[in-house]
């Protein structure tokens, strides 16, 4: 398929005091370890247009995604809209924290005037290429990091060679589905889908994770002036933290590891890579309405007792005079307990309602483009490319557009069944949603393939 396209980065290290994002422990950024970037793409056939603005941050808040688009007009970007525009990120968790920081609004204001610049670069820049597509594997780095223990409970991040676990609870999503373009030159562009978390070397570093490593590894043996573009697919109950295993892998030398290795697998393929059959593009988007997380009374009076039961214990100062680790999360120590029990408290004062939007791309006849908001598990990816988009390459960007509208700042997206199990991800706490969400946006791509 014949297309033509444009693309743009800048460097969006911050600039001013922020925390990094990702963790209960407050973590002020001191140094870089390597660089931020926000990326642009603009795809053209015809009249018709689809672009990504692909971001080295945690999430996208709606305050966030209403900035960018702002910019983009401030920028003299009128031919983008909520239809064929996916702004994501690629949920490094060693980038500045776009909520809940008193810098939070300056730095989105700065990464967004850097989107609106790159975009803008995009656009004064169209070449001829011809669109190309496959799929690459690899089983190495990926992990589910729930587990089914002994008494009977499922355990997010049990530890290391901890002889009380069965077996993983869910499954894992080896795929690697690619986009590339390929000029007179060579290849010009690739976009893959890989889903793994984010979240390898810890510290007070700005770093781009493994997805830094793997563009930084890539491109140079493309053609000049290359990007390579990252979507990180449905991957909230997954890691690369091996149990069987008590190898260091929360270090600067992990994300090298992986992000090389996944490049090593890409790049087995990519001479192997086929043109996109037919022609054209198509782009739609659609709202999905979800609702707050459901309480009943029994869990209500539960987190009550419990902050009762620790009345000296000062959960504000997590994050600052005491650090948390995954363990401690794994163990229930009691600020932890006191900790998600407040936070319980607060959601039954009540909250919004969320919402979601759904952006889909589809090239030629073959290769699809599906967003999902905030951290979907992988089995929610699954249904999407093997049950809605079974007969197509299907790239999954998780962390597109915004986590839920005015009062989410992110939040895990488990399936309804991993509800009542053990693990923090299904805890109010660390999702605010309805349990039903899963099944109401898989409902919603199901109505949005119709449109494609």
């Amino acid at each position: 398929m014949k297309i033509q396209f444009g693309m743009g980065r800048r460097c969006v290290n911050p600039e001013v005091p922020i925390t990094l994002a990702g963790y209960f422990n407050r973590r002020p950024w001191d140094h870089v370890k390597d660089d931020l970037e926000v990326r642009a793409v603009v795809f053209k056939s015809g009249a018709d247009l689809a672009a990504i603005i692909n971001f080295d941050l945690i999430s996208i808040p709606i305050e966030f995604y209403d900035a960018v688009r702002e910019e983009l007009v401030n920028a003299g970007i009128t031919e983008l809209n909520e239809n064929n525009l996916l702004i994501c990120a690629t949920h490094t968790h060693t980038g500045p924290a776009p909520k809940g920081d008193p810098n939070s609004g300056v730095y989105i204001r700065f990464a967004a005037v850097k989107a609106a610049e790159a975009m803008r670069e995009a656009f004064s820049k169209f070449e001829d290429g011809e669109l190309l597509t496959g799929m690459a594997q690899d089983i190495r780095f990926i992990f589910n990091r729930r587990y089914w223990m002994k008494n009977g409970t499922v355990l997010t991040n049990p530890g290391k060679l901890n002889p009380d676990i069965l077996r993983p609870e869910g499954e894992i999503d080896p795929q690697i589905p690619m986009l590339a373009i390929r000029t007179a030159d060579g290849l010009k562009f690739l976009l893959t889908s890989i889903v793994n978390h984010t979240d390898t070397l810890g510290g007070c570093g700005v770093s781009a994770d493994w997805p830094g490593f793997l563009r930084r590894s890539l491109e140079p043996e493309m053609a000049p002036g290359a990007m390579v573009m990252q979507f990180v697919g449905a991957s909230g109950n997954i890691n690369h933290f091996d149990v069987s295993t008590d190898m260091d892998q929360t270090c600067y030398a992990e994300p090298e590891r992986i992000g090389k290795g996944y490049a090593e697998s890409i790049r087995k393929v990519w001479n192997d890579l086929t043109p996109v059959a037919g022609n054209g593009i198509k782009t739609a988007s659609a709202p999905v309405q979800s609702k707050a997380r459901e309480l009943d009374p029994a869990e209500i009076e539960k987190a009550r007792e419990v902050v009762a039961k620790y009345p000296d214990l000062d959960t504000s100062a997590l994050g600052k005079e005491i650090a948390l680790t995954s363990e401690d999360l794994a163990k229930g120590a009691p600020i932890v307990l006191k900790f998600f029990a407040e936070r319980l408290l607060v959601l039954a004062e009540g909250t919004p309602d969320p919402h979601f939007l759904l952006t889909g791309m589809r090239f030629g006849d073959s290769t699809v483009i599906a967003s999902l908001p905030s951290e979907p598990f992988v089995e929610i990816g699954l249904r999407v490319r093997r049950t809605i988009f079974n007969d197509k390459i299907c790239l999954i960007a998780s962390h597109g557009n915004f986590n839920g509208g005015k009062g989410f700042g992110g939040g895990y997206i488990p399936n309804s069944w991993n509800y009542g199990r053990g693990g923090y991800e299904t805890t109010p706490r660390s999702s605010g949603y309805s349990i039903h969400t899963s099944d109401l946006l898989l409902a919603g791509w199901r109505e949005l393939a119709k449109k494609l």
